[in-house]
């Protein structure tokens, strides 16, 4: 009897594991296609201008809707998200946001919410136990009162945020029309899992294109590395891991200094990133990486719209007809995300660590990021947060 419980037990356990290994199939493919896409819409927004954007942290509101849609406004938010069933998407979104809020060796904020104008009821009977699993939030506010509600939302952000992100709306961004407001806050800042040396970081040159330069604050560091010279990407590309390797920073160096447009183009594909770090291999390298911290408003309404997520901000479109108890024409008048993105040295002055392979392994591979290049934090194959890099 024995035995035959802990073949039970083994056998539950391996159709869990499966159960959730499909699972995170269906949103790592879904969550490249968006993240690809959403790069591609935002750069074009940033021309020659550094940006962070979490695309990872904007599915999350969109499942939130999509358990609240009907109809068409449904189909299209399955669409982006990747599912086709209020169940998949909410054991999809449980599992990926318990994994990423628990990151070890990474400091990760996240939060979203939607703030719905006072005279909508919101459908809370129906939200217990559904819009909790996707940690965001619904909330009444008065809209009418724009400089107060203003002020109320900037608080939210900086107590979700420890004070890292502020100012995300301003009293201009809602008015008495205002129906709802979606607002998403993305913070990153992690350990290396091996650091670099304080005392090696110097002035150096950074080409923002062509003709024009600015002096950043390069780090230095001499190891062993994931690292590929990409053909079809004409650009370097090196993988640094943060602490206890959950997360790391993929970091993609066009060859030319004016060559991020064309790679740009070639990662609209989202299976060129993947096939290219299935190449990657460990090498021995010499790396140089600017010394930088990112902070970006994102108007999502203008990029979501550009990736045919549409009906949520059309006031004849949209039906959600499970966020409010009264059925009217309610639908998202703005959303904005704020990403911080902050890469430095670490927290330690000094290392006293050293790889061998880069010491003994022959010449090592050099990696100098002294130009404009595109940059991914992934959780595991998961992309979290992407943008460029311009000094």
């Amino acid at each position: 009897m024995k035995l035959l419980y802990l073949i039970c037990c083994v056998s539950l356990a391996v159709l869990a594991r499966a159960e959730e290994k499909a699972l995170e199939n269906v949103f790592h493919d879904a969550s490249s296609k968006f993240a690809s896409k959403m790069l591609y819409e935002v750069a074009k927004i940033n021309t020659e201008k550094s940006f962070a954007i979490s695309p990872f942290s904007v599915l999350t509101p969109l499942a939130l809707l999509s358990i609240a849609a009907r109809d068409t406004t449904r189909d299209e938010l399955w669409e982006a998200i990747g599912t086709n069933d209020d169940n998949s998407t909410k054991e999809i979104f449980t599992l990926v946001n318990d994994r990423v809020k628990s990151l070890k060796g990474v400091t990760v904020k996240m939060a979203s919410k939607i703030y719905l104008a006072l005279n909508y009821d919101v459908y809370t009977d129906f939200g217990v136990g559904r819009w909790d699993s996707f940690g965001s939030e619904l909330q009444n506010i008065d809209f009418d009162q724009n400089v107060k509600a203003a002020q109320e939302v900037n608080t939210w952000v900086e107590k979700q945020t420890n004070n890292h992100i502020k100012d995300i709306v301003s009293a201009d961004d809602v008015d008495l029309y205002t129906r709802a407001l979606l607002v998403d806050v993305f913070y990153f800042k992690g350990q290396w899992k091996d650091q670099f040396e304080k005392s090696l970081t110097s002035e150096k040159d950074f080409h923002v294109n062509n003709k024009d330069t600015k002096k950043v604050s390069m780090m230095y560091r001499r190891g062993n590395y994931k690292f590929t010279e990409s053909s079809l990407l004409k650009s370097q590309v090196i993988e640094i891991p943060y602490k206890d390797r959950e997360a790391s920073l993929v970091v993609v160096l066009p060859r030319d200094i004016e060559g991020i447009k064309d790679v740009q183009e070639i990662l609209k594909d989202p299976t060129v990133l993947q096939n290219t770090r299935k190449q990657m291999y460990e090498a021995g390298v010499e790396l140089y990486l600017p010394k930088f911290q990112i902070e970006t408003t994102t108007d999502l309404k203008d990029v979501l719209q550009k990736m045919n997520v549409t009906k949520i901000f059309s006031d004849h479109l949209c039906r959600l007809d499970y966020l409010i108890r009264v059925r009217g024409n309610m639908y998202i008048a703005k959303a904005l995300q704020k990403a911080s993105f902050e890469v430095d040295e670490g927290t330690s002055a000094a290392v006293d660590h050293l790889d061998l392979l880069s010491i003994v392994g022959g010449r090592p591979y050099v990696f100098i990021a002294n130009r404009p290049f595109i940059f991914y934090v992934l959780e595991g194959n998961n992309i979290i947060l992407n943008g460029e890099y311009y000094a």
